[in-house]
C-alpha cells in the first residue's frame, strides 16, 4: 500500500460529489500546545482568516469535513478534538465535552477569533455547545448536527456497536471490511479514505484506530459513557442564534429530545435532512454545505 497522504485524496471528493476541482485546495495541519502538555491539531482550510470552525463526532477526526469543506470554499478551521485524529491522547483518558470546550477554545482563539459560526457534530456538537455557553466571545452563530443532551447509549446503539468493535486487526482489508458492515450506505471508496484518515498501521503490520479507546468511565469499571443530559443546562447558557439539524434516515435525536430542546431554545432553527443518518455531513456533504451556508446568512 503506497504511503499515507492525507492531502493526496481531496480529488477523490470531489468527483465522488461532482465538485469542481482545479487542483489541490490550501490545507495545512496546525498543531497548538495546551497548557496541560498535550497536542491540539486541526486543519486550516484557505489563506484567509476562517470564517467557520468546524468540530467533528466520537472517533472521527476533521477530515470528515473534507467533502463539505471542498463545496463550501470558504476559509475555515476543522478540528480534531482531543484524543482523536492528530491530537494527542489525554492521559486521563477523560473527553467530556466541558472539558474539550476548554481545550477547543485555546484553538479557536489563536487560529479563528472572528469565525462566524461554529458547527459541531455529535459529540463534537455537545462540545461545541458548552463552547459558546462557556467561551460566548468565541462563538457567533452554533450549529449542532444530529446530537442533544437527551442522546444515549440507547439511542446511539448502531454506533456504540462498531466503536465498541475490535481494537486491532490483521490487515487493511479488515478494518475496510468492518466500516464498510456499518455504513451500508456509503460507497467503498469513500470509506477507504475514511479509514486511511482514521487509522494506522502499526509496526507489526496490523491496523489499529487513531482515537482514544480508553475512556475514563470503562478504565474505572463503568460501562457508561458520561452522561450528556447533565449538559442541558448549558444549552440554556446559549446566547446566540442556533441551528439542530437531524437526520431524516435516522438518528440519536428523539422526538421528546427536540421537543425538550425548543421548550428551552424556542428560537432554534430546527431542521431535518432527508436521507440523511447521524453523521451529516457524510451522507449528505454537499446539503451539509449548503445549510451551513444559509446559519452563516443568519
Amino acid at each position: 500500500m503506497a504511503a499515507y497522504d492525507e492531502f493526496g485524496m481531496f480529488h477523490e471528493n470531489a468527483e465522488e460529489y461532482d465538485i469542481a476541482f482545479d487542483g489541490p485546495p490550501s490545507v495545512r495541519r496546525e498543531t497548538i500546545m495546551l497548557a496541560s502538555g498535550i497536542g491540539l491539531s486541526a486543519l486550516v482550510w484557505g489563506t484567509e482568516p476562517p470564517e467557520v470552525v468546524l468540530i467533528h463526532g466520537g472517533a472521527q477526526n476533521a477530515h470528515t469535513w473534507d467533502t463539505v469543506a471542498l463545496a463550501l470554499g470558504r476559509p475555515l478551521l476543522a478540528i480534531d478534538l482531543p484524543g482523536h485524529g492528530h491530537s494527542d491522547h489525554r492521559p486521563s483518558h477523560s473527553y467530556s465535552p466541558i472539558d474539550m470546550a476548554d481545550d477547543i477554545a485555546v484553538m479557536v482563539r489563536q487560529l479563528a477569533p472572528e469565525a462566524e459560526a461554529v458547527v459541531g457534530m455529535s459529540l463534537g456538537g455537545m462540545t461545541a455547545i458548552c463552547l459558546a455557553a462557556e467561551h460566548p466571545e468565541l462563538v457567533r452563530r452554533l450549529g449542532v448536527v444530529d446530537v442533544t443532551p437527551g442522546t444515549d447509549r440507547a439511542k446511539a446503539e448502531p454506533i456504540v456497536a462498531f466503536v465498541d468493535g475490535p481494537e486491532y486487526f490483521a490487515d487493511f482489508d479488515e478494518i475496510l471490511g468492518r466500516t464498510i458492515e456499518f455504513n451500508k450506505g456509503r460507497s467503498e471508496q469513500s470509506l477507504r479514505r475514511g479509514v486511511l484518515h482514521n487509522a494506522y498501521e502499526m509496526a507489526d503490520g496490523r491496523w489499529t484506530w487513531r482515537w482514544d479507546r480508553i475512556r475514563a468511565d470503562s478504565a474505572a469499571g463503568n460501562d457508561n459513557p458520561v452522561a450528556f443530559s447533565d449538559l442541558w443546562a448549558e444549552v440554556d447558557m446559549v446566547q446566540v442564534p442556533i441551528t439542530l439539524w437531524q437526520g431524516g434516515k435516522w438518528s440519536v435525536v428523539g422526538e421528546e429530545d427536540v421537543e425538550e430542546w425548543m421548550r428551552r431554545r424556542p428560537d432554534t432553527v430546527h431542521i431535518v435532512v432527508a436521507g440523511a443518518g447521524h453523521s451529516i455531513q457524510g451522507d449528505k456533504p454537499i446539503e451539509m454545505a449548503g445549510l451551513i451556508d444559509d446559519l452563516l446568512a443568519r
